[in-house]
């Protein structure tokens, strides 16, 4: 017999189908056209993936949640289907109708036409309610994803917390990475909702042409941040399929070796968890603090799929030294020689610390930032993931630091007592020698010794930007980092700064082109970040 967990108490923004030139704007803004130009057949191949979605017949029969593969272009034996009703492989068939929400959000996970992940193994859509109670809950349907998409949202907040500890279990037993809507400003008020709020999952609000529309955190239970990251779209029903997409062509790209020989640390789901916070590009306002790690509107940033995919093909990179240090105790840099080469890049290993006698455990990354110009300033940011431990009511306690290794100086810190994310950021880091730290209390209070994390780091320094001469004069940047945006003005003095009336730039051999018009007055140009 079917365990009832809770109907959930879905509201779902029941918006138009999105055009297809829609699908492109959004795709272009996350990074998809610079992946497509450095990769080929990055496209989710292998990867099998669930898209649960609410009824759209108010909890009743027909159960409206099924994906029509016509309108999504794919082939009906791309799907299996289940609800209350049963199983079904095909298209229209005995377990439900169609959704038109299901439909778009399908449109832009995986749409033949201008999908994100476009190649995926299998589709497994559910009926919401019934994926919550026999799968999650109940362990009595399973399925074999490695991403699974959830477009809903459930109003009542006083679930929260069975939320979390029925989908964090779950995402360690069958190593699943959950990637959820945080909620529609304007329907579901600002509160970031659950089931986005589990800790293990990826919680993704949106933004578009400069507007938040996603819900806002810390959590309404335990104050954790979230939402994680954000997607560019003007709801979080189609923000979410964009960073779903975009976990399945970095689990692929893991899987056939493009960050390095160990694939199973890279296609592990927090190391794609720390990739693509870590990629993210900061918005206009986005703040965060030592105590609280991302952004309340925006997480740790504008999903780009690109910026992820360039940390991963940095490769697996090893701490430098270890050590240990009395509980409590100061843990400057130890002074090792050893540097860590790639200056972005991802490690996954385990930290262990020991609770008698007290000690925490410091793993160090040291880094030689450096460019032929000394004026020159870096951007860093570096993001720390573990996961709340299966039926643990808390989390062991990791912290990420940044020395400057010249004077033992403390430049950054991510602190958070209560969550399982650190992450760090900086736009104007001075060239130098410097002190990743992944640290890890010892002591009492500890879930356990030892504690498997994914860290991801990029050091850069802002793109140049060049002007060719002649009759066809073009500007050119580099690809890596993206987030840059051109702009101009014809008066130093007086002017103002503006990015009318530049093209797309094309994309050729790593760098971003624009052709520009010839005009007889003088115009001066210039890169700015952040991206919107």
């Amino acid at each position: 017999m079917l365990k009832q967990f809770f109907p959930i108490a879905v509201i779902l923004t029941f918006e138009l189908v999105m055009p297809a030139e829609s699908q492109t704007e959004f795709q272009n803004a996350i990074g998809i056209p610079a992946l497509r130009a450095v990769t080929t057949n990055l496209n989710g191949a292998g990867i099998r993936v669930a898209q649960p979605e609410a009824n759209q017949n108010g909890g009743n029969p027909p159960y409206a949640f099924e994906v029509s593969p016509a309108y999504v272009g794919q082939p009906t034996n791309l799907f299996t289907y289940y609800s209350r009703l049963g199983s079904a492989t095909g298209f229209t068939n005995g377990v439900g109708v169609e959704s038109s929400h299901g439909d778009s959000v399908a449109g832009i996970f995986y749409g033949a036409a201008s999908g994100t992940a476009t190649n995926l193994a299998h589709v497994d859509n559910f009926d919401a309610d019934y994926f919550i109670n026999a799968c999650i809950v109940s362990n009595l349907v399973s399925f074999n994803a490695a991403v699974v998409n959830q477009s809903f949202v459930d109003s009542d907040t006083n679930s929260q917390s069975a939320y979390d500890d029925a989908y964090d279990n779950y995402s360690l037993q069958h190593k699943i990475l959950f990637i959820s809507g945080a909620g529609n400003i304007g329907m579901t008020g600002p509160r970031v909702l659950p089931p986005s709020t589990s800790y293990n999952g990826i919680s993704v609000s949106a933004y578009y042409a400069g507007t938040n529309y996603g819900g806002i955190g810390p959590t309404p239970a335990g104050g954790r941040c979230k939402p994680d990251l954000t997607g560019y779209s003007p709801f979080t029903s189609t923000s979410t399929p964009l960073v779903s997409g975009a976990a399945a062509l970095l689990m692929q790209g893991a899987l056939r070796g493009d960050g390095g020989a160990d694939t199973n640390s890279a296609d592990d789901f927090r190391t794609i968890k720390a990739l693509l916070l870590n990629g993210a590009v900061k918005l206009i306002g986005w703040t965060n603090s030592s105590s609280s790690p991302l952004d309340a509107r925006h997480g740790a940033g504008l999903l780009n799929v690109f910026n992820s995919y360039e940390q991963l093909t940095g490769g697996k990179q090893g701490s430098i030294i270890s050590n240990l240090v009395s509980t409590g105790a100061a843990h400057p840099p130890t002074g090792a020689n050893g540097t860590v080469t790639a200056l972005s890049g991802w490690d996954f290993r385990t930290n262990t610390s020991s609770s008698s006698p007290g000690k925490d455990s410091i793993h160090h990354y040291y880094f030689n930032i450096t460019n032929a110009n000394s004026s020159v300033k870096f951007s860093v940011a570096a993001t720390l993931v573990w996961n709340r431990q299966l039926n643990q009511p808390t989390i062991n306690n990791l912290n990420l630091f940044l020395y400057n290794t010249a004077n033992s100086n403390l430049v950054l810190c991510s602190t958070s007592l209560v969550d399982n994310v650190e992450h760090i950021y900086q736009n104007n880091l001075s060239p130098g020698r410097y002190d990743l730290q992944v640290w890890k209390a010892g002591g009492s209070g500890m879930v356990s010794a030892s504690e498997p994390y994914a860290l991801a780091w990029q050091f850069v320094s802002a793109p140049a930007l060049t002007i060719s001469g002649g009759a066809n004069p073009a500007l050119t940047w580099p690809l890596y980092p993206a987030g840059f945006l051109i702009e101009a003005q014809t008066n130093l003095s007086s002017g103002t700064w503006s990015t009318n009336g530049f093209s797309t730039p094309d994309i050729t051999n790593g760098l971003n082109s624009i052709q520009l018009s010839t005009t007889n007055a003088a115009q001066f140009f210039r890169l700015r970040s952040p991206n919107f």
